[in-house]
C-alpha cells in the first residue's frame, strides 16, 4: 500500500488511532518485502534482566525486566533473521548480561551487540579489545551518548566521590580520538546517540577517521533541533562510512504513529545517504509493535525500490556487522 493509498483510507490524520483492523491490514501489506528479501535485521534492542545482572548504581534509568528468553520466542517467529543488542545504560559498563544474551540466543550467531564504555577514560582502548577477544566476532560498536541540553557542559569523572553515568562527554578531548583510533583498528563502529547540534563536532572526527563506520541512531533525532542542525546531520552524508539507522521516528515528529509530519525528513534523508547507508532498528517485542513498524517503514520508504528496501530491512546491516 503507498502514502497516498493510505492517506485516502484516513490513516495518516494527525490525532486519529488506526484500529486493529486497519493497522493488521497495511502491516500485511508492509509485510510482502519482508519474506522477499529473506534477511531481516534488528539493529536495536535493548535487553535487561535485573534478577540476573542488577543494574548500575549510577543507571541513567531503570526500566522493567525485557528479558533474552521472550525476545527468542518472538524475534524468529515473525522472520528477524539476526538482531543488534544495543547495550543498554541501567549496566553502564557491565557488559555481563549481553554475554548472558550471546548464551541464550535462538540460533548460534543470532545476536551481535554494541559495548558502552568511558570514550574518555584511557583504559577504554584496552577494555574494548579485552571484551572483544572474550566474545570473538560479537562486539561490532562502542555507543556514545551526547544528549545533554545545549550549553550545558560536558560530564566529567571526578577524582572522588560519584560518578556520572557514562554520557556527555568531551567529543573533542584528546582521549576521545584515541578511542575512535582504537576502535578504528580493533574493527568497531562508533555508534552515535546525539542531539542533533553535535553533528559538526562529529564530522571532525569522523574526518580524521575516514574508515571507520560511524552509525548515527534515531534518524539523528533531527525534530529535536533546528533545522539548521538538522542541515548539519545531513551533511555528514559526506563522509563515505557514515550511516544513518531508521529507529527512533518518533523523537522527530509532533504527531501520532503513523508520524507522517516525518515523511519530509525521510525523504531528505534518503536522498542524502541513499539505500546503501541506511539500517533498520527498533522493530519491537512482540507481534503487534512488530506490525506497526513494519507498517511505518513501508510508509516511509515507498519511494524505494524493494531491492533497495531489502537492503535497508537487513542487507547492509549484514555487511555493516560482518554476519
Amino acid at each position: 500500500m503507498g502514502r497516498f493509498q493510505v492517506r485516502q483510507a484516513g490513516l495518516c490524520e494527525v490525532g486519529m488511532k488506526l484500529s486493529r483492523r486497519e493497522l493488521w491490514a497495511v502491516a500485511a501489506a508492509a509485510a510482502l518485502p519482508v519474506s522477499a528479501a529473506g534477511t531481516l535485521v534488528d539493529t536495536h534492542i535493548h535487553l535487561f534482566d535485573p534478577k540476573i545482572v542488577p543494574y548500575a548504581r549510577n543507571a541513567p534509568y531503570r526500566p522493567p525486566a525485557q528479558p533474552v528468553e521472550a525476545y527468542t520466542k518472538f524475534a524468529p517467529s515473525v522472520g528477524i533473521t539476526h538482531a543488534v543488542i544495543v547495550h543498554p545504560e541501567p549496566y553502564q559498563d557491565d557488559h555481563r548480561y549481553l554475554e548472558y544474551c550471546f548464551a541464550h540466543e535462538p540460533s548460534r550467531g543470532f545476536f551481535k551487540g554494541t559495548c558502552l564504555f568511558d570514550p574518555t577514560s584511557r583504559r577504554t582502548p584496552a577494555r574494548m579489545e579485552a571484551l572483544m577477544k572474550k566474545n570473538p566476532g560479537r562486539i561490532v560498536a562502542l555507543r556514545i551518548h551526547e544528549v545533554r541540553k545545549k550549553g550545558a557542559p560536558a560530564l566529567f569523572v571526578p577524582k572522588e566521590g560519584p560518578v556520572p553515568p557514562i554520557k556527555d562527554r568531551d567529543l573533542r578531548a584528546p582521549a576521545m580520538r584515541k578511542t575512535w583510533h582504537a576502535a578504528e583498528l580493533l574493527g568497531l563502529a562508533i555508534q552515535m546517540h546525539f542531539q542533533p547540534y553535535f553533528a559538526p563536532q562529529i564530522g571532525e572526527l569522523a574526518s580524521q577517521f575516514p574508515g571507520l563506520p560511524v552509525i548515527l541512531d534515531h534518524l539523528g533525532r533531527v525534530g529535536e533541533g533546528t533545522a539548521a542542525e538538522f542541515e548539519g546531520v545531513l551533511k555528514l552524508a559526506k563522509y563515505p562510512r557514515v550511516f544513518m539507522k531508521f529507529s527512533g521516528v518518533e523523537y522527530s515528529s509532533k504527531s501520532p504513529y503513523p508520524h507522517m509530519d516525518v515523511e519530509p525528513t525521510i525523504e531528505r534523508i534518503y536522498g542524502a545517504f541513499g539505500p546503501d547507508r541506511i539500517i533498520w532498528g527498533g522493530l519491537g517485542y512482540n507481534k503487534e509493535q512488530f506490525d506497526k513498524q513494519n507498517a511505518l517503514f513501508d510508509l516511509m520508504f515507498s519511494m524505494a525500490s524493494a531491492s533497495d528496501k531489502a537492503k535497508i530491512r537487513g542487507l547492509n546491516a549484514m555487511k555493516l556487522f560482518k554476519w
